[in-house]
């Protein structure tokens, strides 16, 4: 993957502008704060939409914005939407520089403390990942699991449910928990350095991250056929790693909640 780099430094320099997005804001001018507001409604999302990508506008094939969600209400329903589609923007970029990362470096000391390396590099990343132990797994999925809590908590009632209130995409604090348990830098802007950043960066801020989501969502499953479904993304004949493991199931051979099915 020699392009891979190149692909990745442009990458990083595109996220850079979207993912210090969602700094809590006092203003409520219409003019600056559209993207940014805590309210939900289907004309925010289609004055986002028409801001994100002018050509496409506003689409909703399957009207979800016009759903009421687990009883709670449009309003409530129309902030999931906002907040998974930030929130799966996100992981798919982590995802995305991930892959092409691990296609080519994997770190140089051990990874267990038996001394057994990390997986080669010379093996796809998703062979990579079957090649890890099982209790390192569990320990990713921990972590992942520990993160979605504190964000579903509003970081100890710090902040309003992304439902409730809170701004789309807005993480909480580690307040609590760095006061009370344990010394940990905030995920969003843990130095401070966007502090004084003006409404207008901000939302323009925004719209870079969820154009940059979205591309990364199509990038990474991109990633993912070409190297399970020979010749299914033709872009990427040459550089793709046959896989014949299953991508959806990341714990194939090791753990099954259905047993041997």
């Amino acid at each position: 993957m020699k392009f891979s780099l190149v692909v990745l430094s442009s990458l990083v320099v595109a996220s850079s502008n979207g993912v210090t997005a969602f700094a809590p804001s006092s203003s409520t001018t219409s003019t600056s704060t559209t993207a940014l507001s805590s309210s939900a409604s289907k004309a925010e999302l289609e004055a986002i939409a028409k801001k994100a990508n002018p050509t496409l506008g506003y689409y909703d094939p399957l009207s979800l914005a016009d759903k009421d969600f687990w009883g709670k209400g449009n309003d409530a329903t129309i902030a999931f939407l906002r907040q998974s589609e930030i929130k799966h923007g996100r992981i798919a970029m982590f995802a995305f520089v991930g892959y092409i990362v691990q296609s080519n470096f994997v770190f140089p000391w051990a990874q267990t403390l038996a001394g057994a390396p990390h997986p080669s590099a010379d093996l796809s990343p998703e062979a990579q990942w079957d090649a890890i132990p099982l209790g390192a797994k569990w320990q990713i999925f921990a972590v992942i699991s520990a993160l979605e809590l504190w964000d579903e908590c509003g970081g100890g009632g710090v902040l309003p449910h992304y439902t409730k209130g809170r701004k789309p995409g807005q993480y909480p604090p580690f307040t609590l928990f760095r006061d009370n348990v344990h010394f940990v830098l905030d995920l969003y802007d843990p130095f401070g350095f966007n502090k004084n950043m003006s409404e207008e960066t901000k939302e323009r801020r925004l719209v870079s991250e969820l154009n940059n989501g979205r591309l990364a969502m199509l990038g990474i499953f991109g990633f993912l056929c070409a190297d399970t479904i020979p010749g299914s993304v033709p872009l990427l004949n040459d550089i793709a790693i046959p896989y014949s493991g299953q991508v959806m199931q990341p714990f194939e051979g090791q753990f099954s909640y259905f047993g041997s099915l």
